[in-house]
């Protein structure tokens, strides 16, 4: 079973989502990790694809979108594209995505916008369902 955690922001908005997930990729990546960040469009795809380059000065974070078929340790998806298993899926998305069972960790970004934290509820169950382990971090 995977482990799964959710980090829960204080903010609405969401480039603070997406800053999150740049940092979490640049972590994990520094750490020797390969990461697939998955997002719901292909203009959020692009939109991160971006937002590695700038959102933070001196930061580098070797990326491409996953529907380059290059290998960089860092890819970037989005909507029903499948990837290869990778130590890290970084998930932006409202759903569970489908191969979400092929990574060892799953991090779920929810930003305090009720919506996005009712739909983090219904993936929380499910995964707590599939026998999954579970860490929520407020941040």
């Amino acid at each position: 079973m995977a482990q799964i955690y959710f980090y829960v922001l204080d903010r609405v908005d969401e480039h603070s989502r997406n800053t999150l997930a740049c940092k979490l990729a640049e972590k994990a990546w520094r750490l020797e990790n390969t990461i697939h960040i998955h997002t719901m469009t292909q203009a959020a795809a692009e939109h991160l694809d971006e937002l590695l380059w700038t959102f933070r000065d001196g930061s580098f974070v070797p990326h491409e979108l996953a529907s380059s078929g290059k290998n960089a340790p860092v890819t970037i998806g989005y909507g029903d594209q499948s990837v290869e298993p990778r130590d890290l899926l970084i998930t932006l998305c409202d759903e569970i995505p489908p191969f979400a069972d092929t990574f060892p960790r799953v991090a779920e970004l929810v930003s305090s916008d009720e919506s996005c934290r009712n739909k983090s509820r219904q993936r929380y169950a499910i995964y707590r369902d599939q026998g999954h382990k579970l860490e929520t971090h407020k941040i």
